[in-house]
C-alpha cells in the first residue's frame, strides 16, 4: 500500500500541476483527488517541496524512457528516429488547445526561482534529453542520415532550447505555429529535405 499511495499522489500532482501549475496547487487539491488524509502525505513526503521534486523525477524518469524507446526504434535511421522525437512533441504540445503536458515547459520558469531541488531536477531532467538528442545526431552522423556536427553537444542544446521557447509561444498564442515553425528550422539545421 506504500507504494501505491506514495504513485497515486505523484500521478495526481503530475496532471494537477500540469493543468494549473505549482504555486496554485495545495496538497489538500492533491489528496482530495485521491482520496488521501493529510497526515498519510506527510508520512511520504517532508514538504510540499520535496513532493514537488519527486513529481519531476518521476515525470523525467518515465519522459525518458519514452524518449529512449522512440531513439531505438529498429529499422529506422536516426534521423528519422529524431524527427518522430519532434513530431511527437508536436503533437502533444498541441492537445487542449495547446496545452500541452510537459512538465517542463509548464512549471519550468515558475518553479526554479521558488525551489532549489525542483529546479535541480528540473536540470537533471532536460540535461537527460540533450544528451539523448547529442546521441541522436552522433548516431545521425554515424549512419549518415544527418550531416555530421562540429559540435552535436551544443546543436542538441539549441535544438532543445528552439523547441522549448516555441510550446511556450505556442501556449501564448494558443497556436501550434512556432511548433510548425520549429519543425521547418530543425529540418533546416539538419539539412532534411
Amino acid at each position: 500500500m506504500t507504494r501505491d499511495t506514495r504513485t497515486a499522489l505523484l500521478e495526481a500532482a503530475e496532471r494537477i500541476f500540469s493543468g494549473k501549475g505549482y504555486a496554485a496547487v495545495g496538497i489538500n487539491e492533491v489528496l482530495a483527488s485521491v482520496g488521501v488524509p493529510k497526515g498519510s502525505f506527510y508520512h511520504y513526503f517532508a514538504s510540499k517541496d520535496a513532493f514537488g521534486e519527486a513529481v519531476m523525477e518521476r515525470y523525467f524518469e518515465h519522459y525518458l524512457a519514452d524518449m529512449d524507446r522512440m531513439m531505438s526504434a529498429e529499422g529506422q535511421d536516426w534521423a528519422t528516429r529524431l524527427m518522430t522525437y519532434w513530431a511527437s512533441w508536436r503533437d502533444t504540445q498541441s492537445l487542449d488547445d495547446c496545452q500541452g503536458r510537459c512538465l517542463a515547459v509548464k512549471l519550468g520558469a515558475e518553479v526554479a526561482d521558488l525551489s532549489e531541488p525542483m529546479r535541480l531536477a528540473l536540470k537533471a531532467g532536460t540535461t537527460g534529453i540533450v544528451d539523448r538528442l547529442e546521441q541522436a545526431l552522433t548516431g545521425g552522423a554515424g549512419d549518415g542520415s544527418l550531416p555530421a556536427q562540429d559540435n552535436p553537444r551544443a546543436t542538441a542544446q539549441a535544438l532543445y532550447e528552439l523547441w522549448l521557447g516555441a510550446s511556450v509561444i505556442a501556449k501564448i498564442h494558443r497556436s501550434p505555429g512556432s511548433m510548425d515553425g520549429a519543425t521547418a528550422l530543425t529540418r533546416q539545421i539538419l539539412r532534411l529535405t
